[in-house]
């Protein structure tokens, strides 16, 4: 069993490992300036928001980050959940599914009328799990950088 709480300040010590293992996951280097940036606006919940998983012995095993947005195909915002990353260790006891939980709760609680991510292909442990929990789009993914 894992406990939710919207992330703070004070978890920063926490969260950051959490954070270096999604983007080693992902197989991604960021600054410490944009770590510290991503860190102050999810705890300053302007416009993005985080949380942390704690087990049973309070240690932190899993973060999810989000942004809500407005919608061009509704009067409601869209939630988008961006960054969701739970230890290895933990992978598989319901701490994931537990904090998309936490979004979908939040996001149905500021009126948003849908909640959606994206995932890597490769990433088959994690799709096992948004496969039962939520609705394949069926759209392929774009980018540009800038």
């Amino acid at each position: 069993m894992v406990a939710i709480t919207p992330l703070t300040e004070q978890d920063r010590a926490e969260w950051l490992p959490l954070w270096q293992g999604y983007l080693t996951f992902y197989e991604t280097d960021l600054d410490e300036v944009t770590t510290e940036a991503t860190f102050a606006r999810l705890t300053s919940r302007d416009g993005a928001y985080g949380a942390i998983a704690r087990d049973d012995a309070g240690r932190a095993v899993g973060i999810v980050h989000w942004l809500p947005h407005p919608s061009t195909w509704s009067t409601s915002d869209y939630t988008y959940l961006e960054d969701l990353f739970v230890a290895a260790d933990v992978r598989g006891t319901g701490a994931g599914r537990a904090l998309i939980a936490y979004v979908r709760a939040w996001a149905e609680e500021h009126g948003s009328s849908q909640v959606y991510w994206l995932t890597s292909e490769a990433n088959t442990t994690a799709r096992r799990l948004y496969d039962k929990v939520a609705n394949r789009s069926g759209h392929i993914h774009y980018e540009m950088e800038l």
